[in-house]
């Protein structure tokens, strides 16, 4: 006697109307990117263009792939320096907010200390702070300093108050979601190493550290590439010409742009700004995307 197959249970069918509300948001995301996809080509081709023609004939392809454009934006508007001084500042500061953060979410995400909770709550508390709420106490805190050192140390350089408030309102984000994908890990490793006489430290650096390399590479990216584009903090606490970032010289190429009406020269500096971060996504774009997934999936 052949026992009784078991019955599949009912799909729930999609309703005529959630179905066509679903595809009209996949319509718009795939216009939202058409349309993103285009204005960067556009950007790119009228690069090699330049004088009034580009608003004129806005769809008219350049002569000839000329770079001369970019020369006039590197060198004339101080852009190489700028770029300079963001690659430095991204780098160093998303270096230290990834250290810092990963040793805050591994203490928070393990430790059974009852204040532990209510930590955490308070990093995802801070992104929900604007920073133009908080930049008037930014700047007297940052000018204290400033002043301090000048007084103590007869040196200090504006670069390093932007750092400091970079690492600042970076670490929010960074702890917490670096707390949620430690949390997301195994304990069995640590209480094996902890059988060996592994101290907490080695287990962190040894162990943990290395599991969670999609978790931190996913940080470092969302954390570079926020800071790559920030432009308020920088236009508030540097002021001198030769320490400007990126998105501050583009605002400098903007307004000589204006009178010259060198737009292809404008142009040319936007694709300069963008073109990292694009290159860091086509490149890392799908570990970045696995550690989200990963972290959010255990």
């Amino acid at each position: 006697m052949t026992a009784a197959l078991p019955t599949p249970l009912p799909t729930r069918s999609k309703s005529p109307l959630g179905a066509f509300l679903w595809a009209l948001l996949k319509l718009g995301i795939l216009l939202w990117c058409v349309f993103n996809v285009g204005m960067l080509l556009w950007v790119g081709l009228n690069s090699f263009r330049g004088g009034s023609r580009i608003f004129s004939q806005p769809l008219e392809l350049p002569n000839s792939l000329d770079f001369g454009n970019y020369v006039n934006a590197w060198t004339v508007s101080n852009l190489g320096r700028g770029f300079i001084n963001s690659i430095l500042l991204v780098a160093v500061c998303t270096a230290i907010t990834v250290v810092v953060a990963a040793m805050a979410a591994y203490v928070l995400a393990r430790t059974r200390v009852p204040s532990a909770g209510p930590l955490t709550s308070f990093f995802a508390i801070g992104l929900g702070i604007p920073v133009q709420v908080v930049i008037v106490p930014l700047w007297v805190a940052m000018n204290s300093i400033s002043s301090f050192m000048y007084d103590t140390v007869g040196w200090w350089d504006e670069r390093l108050s932007l750092g400091l408030l970079y690492v600042a309102t970076s670490l929010p984000f960074a702890v917490f979601l670096l707390t949620g994908f430690f949390r997301s890990l195994p304990t069995e490793l640590e209480e094996a190493a902890a059988l060996d006489g592994a101290s907490a430290w080695t287990t962190f650096t040894t162990i943990m550290a290395p599991l969670a390399r999609p978790g931190l590479v996913t940080a470092a990216l969302l954390t570079g590439m926020g800071l790559w584009n920030e432009t308020l903090l920088a236009l508030v606490f540097v002021t001198d010409n030769e320490k400007y970032t990126l998105p501050q010289a583009l605002l400098g190429l903007y307004g000589t742009m204006q009178y010259t009406s060198d737009w292809g020269g404008l142009f040319a500096g936007i694709v300069i700004v963008v073109i990292p971060t694009i290159l860091l996504y086509a490149f890392l774009g799908r570990r970045l995307v696995e550690g989200m997934t990963l972290g959010a999936g255990k």
